[in-house]
């Protein structure tokens, strides 16, 4: 299990990456494809249908994945901002 640090690095790296304009790009263009490919498939063809909802699947759990990052870096933040306000109330 990672620690405090770790989880805290993590949580930046992934912010930076959820900020970037690239990888929201590209994000959004892999999802789109994965649409397009579902709505052209043929009715009878349904392994391209779970191939591209697989491909969606996939790529909806990185995104979250990199947000709960995010969460629980800001919950480690806002924890120690709790913790340093308590100490500087009881001094």
């Amino acid at each position: 299990m990672p620690n405090e640090d770790e989880l805290l690095r993590l949580g930046d790296e992934a912010q930076a990456l959820l900020s970037a304009d690239v990888f929201d790009k590209t994000v959004n263009d892999l999802v789109n494809q994965a649409f397009q490919a579902f709505c052209n498939s043929k009715p009878e063809d349904q392994d391209a249908r779970e191939r591209a909802f697989h491909h969606y699947r996939a790529l909806v759990d990185i995104v979250q994945t990199l947000q709960q990052r995010v969460t629980v870096k800001d919950e480690i933040v806002a924890k120690s901002k709790t913790k340093a306000n308590n100490k500087q109330e009881d001094s």
